[in-house]
Order: C-alpha cells, then sequence, then structure tokens
C-alpha cells in the first residue's frame, strides 16, 4: 500500500513538471528540479521597478536668493554625502602671501561660533555615525560630511557654522603652523616625489600666475599668516555667489529647506564681502624649467632600499575642461597610461599603454613612465612622470620626447577602441562611490551651472576618433614645454635641447660632441 502511494506521488510530480524536471537520487526519492524561467503555481506575479528615462537620476539644481547653488542627486541608501564647494585655492592668491588655501584646509572643523572645539564636532557627527574632512586644490575648496541621512538638518546646521562661523583662536593657529611645517618637511623626505614634481611642473608651466602659484604654503609665510590675513582673504571669496552646497543620497527639496535655513541671511564672522577683491586673472602657460638638485641616495634606506633615482617631468599646454578638446585629451591620456616598473596587472592597469609597450617594456632600466592630465576652467597640462638611474637621465628624456612626438601619429583602431573602453569603464566605477559623485556634482555645478550625466560623457568618448587624437597632439606639440627635475641632474639635457627634440620629427636630442667623457 505504502509503495503504491509513493508511486502516485512521484507520477503526480512528472505530470505536474514533466519528466526532464524529475530527478531521482539513489536513496530513491526524488525532487522536482524547476527551470528558473517557469513561473512557480502560488506566487503572486512580482511587480519591478521601472524607471521613467532619465529623470532620477538628473541632478537637480536651484539658486537661492543670496546666489548660493544648491545642488544634489538623489542616490538610495542610509547615508548621504553633503558639503560646501568654494571657488577658491591657491590660485587666487596673488594679492596675498601664498598658503592661505594650504592653512584654511588644517583649520577647517575647529572651534566655531556654535561649537567649542573641534572634539564637540566630531562628537556631534559620531551620533548620526558621520564623518567630517576638508580639501583644497588649485581652485577649489571642500568641506564635506557623510552621515546618517535623518541627520541632515545638524550637517547642514555645522557646515554653515564651519565655512562662515569659524573662530580661527591663536592657538589653532598655531597648531595650524606646526602641522604645516611638518608636512613640508615629510613633502621632501618621502619616497614618492610625485606631489613635488606636480607643484614644480606647476611652478614651470604659469610661472608666478594663477596654477602656477605653490599649492602648499612656503615655509617663509608659515608665520606670516594670521586672523587678519585669514579674514580678508575669506571676505573677498567666502560669499555666497562663489558657493555651492551639494549632496548626494538626500531629497532636493530638504537640502533646499535646510539651505534657506542655515545658510540664507547668516552674517559671516569677517563680515560682508564685496567682489570687486576677487582675482579674475586667466591661466598665463609661460613654459619653463624649475629644477632641483638633491641626493636622493637616502631616501629609503632598510633591507631593501630603493635605488638612487632622478625623476623628470615633462609636460605640455593642453586645455581646460570647459573646451570640447577636453575628451581627446583625456582618451590621449588614457591611451599613453603607463605607471610603475612593479605595476603588474592585466589591460585593466594599463599594460597595454604606450607607456607600457614602449617604454618600461622595452627598457628595463627605467622605472617609472606615467602620463598626467590636469585640467582648469582656463588651461590645463598634459605630462609624462618617468624615473631611472642619474647616469642614464639624458637616454631617458629623448625616450620621453619621443613619446610626445609619436602621439602626432595615427592611433591604431583597437588601441584608440581601448583607450575609450578603459575612460568609460574608470569613469562608471568611479562615480559608484557616494563621495565621488558628491564632489563630481559639485564641482561641475561651482565651474558651469549644471552637470553633464555619465550616459552623456560616455557618448562623447565614443565619439572621438584618431583624427581628434591626431589633431589635439599637433596643437599641443606646437607649444614650449615645461619641465621639472628632481635629484642627480648632471646628465640633464638643457632646456633648449628638450624644446629642440619637441619641435623635431623623430623627438631626438641634438647630437652633443664631447673630447673628454
Amino acid at each position: 500500500m505504502a509503495t503504491r502511494l509513493s508511486r502516485c506521488r512521484s507520477w503526480n510530480r512528472v505530470q505536474r513538471f514533466g519528466i526532464a524536471a524529475y530527478r531521482k537520487y539513489s536513496s530513491g526519492s526524488g525532487y522536482p528540479n524547476i527551470s528558473l524561467s517557469t513561473p512557480l503555481t502560488g506566487i503572486p506575479k512580482p511587480v519591478f521597478a521601472s524607471v521613467d528615462g532619465q529623470e532620477k537620476y538628473e541632478t537637480k539644481i536651484t539658486t537661492l536668493e543670496n546666489g548660493l547653488k544648491v545642488a544634489s542627486q538623489n542616490k538610495f541608501g542610509q547615508f548621504c554625502t553633503v558639503g560646501i564647494l568654494v571657488n577658491s585655492g591657491s590660485r587666487h592668491e596673488a594679492k596675498y602671501p601664498s598658503g592661505i588655501a594650504h592653512f584654511l584646509e588644517k583649520l577647517a572643523f575647529s572651534s566655531t561660533a556654535q561649537y567649542g572645539s573641534k572634539d564637540e564636532i566630531l562628537l556631534t557627527l559620531e551620533k548620526h555615525g558621520g564623518i567630517c574632512d576638508c580639501q583644497t586644490s588649485r581652485d577649489t575648496t571642500m568641506y564635506a560630511v557623510s552621515a546618517e541621512v535623518k541627520g541632515l538638518d545638524t550637517v547642514v546646521s555645522l557646515l554653515s557654522d564651519a565655512v562662515l562661523q569659524p573662530r580661527l583662536l591663536d592657538e589653532e593657529i598655531e597648531m595650524t603652523r606646526m602641522a604645516v611645517r611638518f608636512e613640508l618637511e615629510d613633502l621632501n623626505m618621502r619616497p614618492d616625489p610625485e606631489p613635488l614634481l606636480t607643484e614644480m611642473i606647476h611652478a614651470a608651466a604659469y610661472r608666478g600666475n594663477t596654477v602656477g602659484l605653490p599649492r602648499f604654503c612656503p615655509a617663509e609665510n608659515v608665520d606670516k599668516i594670521d586672523r587678519k590675513v585669514l579674514h580678508k582673504y575669506m571676505r573677498s571669496y567666502y560669499c555666497p555667489e562663489r558657493m555651492v552646497l551639494a549632496g548626494v543620497g538626500i531629497e532636493h527639496e530638504q537640502l533646499v529647506e535646510c539651505a534657506r535655513r542655515y545658510l540664507l541671511g547668516v552674517k559671516p564672522v569677517w563680515g560682508e564681502g564685496s567682489a570687486a577683491d576677487v582675482d579674475l586673472s586667466v591661466a598665463q602657460y609661460t613654459g619653463g624649467i624649475v629644477k632641483t638638485e638633491k641626493d636622493m641616495s637616502d631616501v629609503s634606506l632598510g633591507p631593501t632600499p630603493i635605488p638612487e633615482l632622478t625623476h623628470i617631468m615633462i609636460g605640455l599646454e593642453s586645455c581646460s575642461f570647459l573646451e570640447d578638446d577636453f575628451i581627446p585629451f583625456a582618451v590621449l591620456n588614457m591611451m599613453m597610461g603607463g605607471g610603475g616598473s612593479f605595476s603588474a596587472g592585466g589591460p585593466g592597469k594599463g599594460m597595454f599603454t604606450r607607456l607600457y609597450l614602449n617604454v618600461l617594456n622595452r627598457h628595463h632600466w627605467m622605472y617609472n613612465a606615467t602620463s598626467y592630465h590636469h585640467s582648469y576652467e582656463d588651461s590645463g597640462l598634459l605630462c609624462i612622470h618617468a624615473s631611472s638611474d642619474p647616469r642614464q637621465v639624458r637616454e631617458m628624456v629623448e625616450i620621453i620626447t619621443r613619446e610626445f612626438i609619436q602621439m602626432g601619429g595615427s592611433a591604431g583602431e583597437m588601441e584608440l577602441e581601448r583607450a575609450k573602453t578603459q575612460l568609460k569603464s574608470m569613469l562608471m566605477m568611479n562615480l559608484e562611490s557616494r563621495p565621488v559623485i558628491f564632489e563630481d556634482v559639485g564641482r561641475q555645478v561651482l565651474s558651469t551651472g549644471n552637470r553633464k550625466l555619465p550616459h552623456e560623457l560616455c557618448q562623447l568618448i565614443s565619439k572621438v576618433t584618431a583624427g581628434d587624437i591626431k589633431r589635439v597632439t599637433n596643437k599641443m606639440l606646437r607649444g614650449k614645454p615645461a619641465v621639472a627635475a628632481l635629484g642627480d641632474l648632471s646628465e640633464l639635457p638643457s632646456y633648449e635641447h628638450i624644446q629642440a627634440a619637441l619641435s623635431s620629427k623623430d623627438g631626438r636630442l641634438p647630437r652633443m660632441y664631447r673630447l673628454f667623457r
């Protein structure tokens, strides 16, 4: 009887799900193996989320009565990133001692009118699972907080206080002086020379103006910067019309409401400012060379010390991020790629880029060859950083100048498509991070008043042709080079020889004949 019942059940399963769906184990028991594409009986039909066009992903922008822009991008989740971006940086310090932006970065989120100390601010943020940070660049100062969405009111209130009502006490300024001195000392001692070389190449390319002004406070200015100087600077640049309140992960109406409550009609601690004092200078590309002779033999000691290297950076003027040629330059930079000689990996890490294939793979004695693209609202700089043994500096410089000349040749179809795909994937992967979206929204709205969405940028990247790459390269090669050199420079060619190599057809340095070696 039991056997007959078991057979009946089995036959019912076969009839219900089909013979192929019925699996029998060695134990004699069986179970229905249903295809994932077959609807389950007795289960309600699922309702999937739908998106109407792009409207849920658009950046919403509102301008308040005082000129402050409020920009937001909704991204679902428990946490949000909110911050204030100010159109102020080291490029605006022509009338002031250089280093003010560096000081303000270190003084950010210290005591304010509402909070007695930095610890109070951090404790307030901790209640909402929050963290805060301030970063300055050559053209932007960014105050940002990441916290729970429920704490938005507290976050905007805190940001308003930190930006518009800092106390700037004498002891805080003295502590900042110590921090700046330590950072300057660390900058000259660290094994990675990239921040120092970037500073030098900007000083060479834009000598004494705008983005060529020092980003780090010069040692001689550390004692010159006090509360009076900081207030005078902030009076000119920390105005509502030069600010954007950006938020990611919150409702736009909620952010605008908080902005009206805490950023509208607030009198800053330094008093009302005048737009007449703002430096509106346009970046003037000059080209030139900045050299620093330095003993690099003891930079990294230990059981496996880094060998003594000489670092060279050669750059040419590109274009601003507001121009149409910005996208072809970004593709060109990705095509050049490069990295360190010990950086292993597949195509995603640039192993098929020109500086890997033509330089690092062929010249084992080169330790680094990397392309960088710095772009600002009125100019840009495409440069290549290379490092090698001091005895092979001349050969290394010639290899880099030849790579610059070869940029003007025709790019292969596969090479170009790989660079474009890599650029798009890098863009999309970076924009998965909430703080990166925040910075992208804030910077674009601050500089242009609106925001290009990722899918629009991907379309622009797809349209770049080999002809565009050739055109922007030939335009770039007509300018004077900027050169930064650090280390033992006994074998460094003269600036005139580097300029001649970049003006030649093959990128070779002029031959030198010596009677005695």
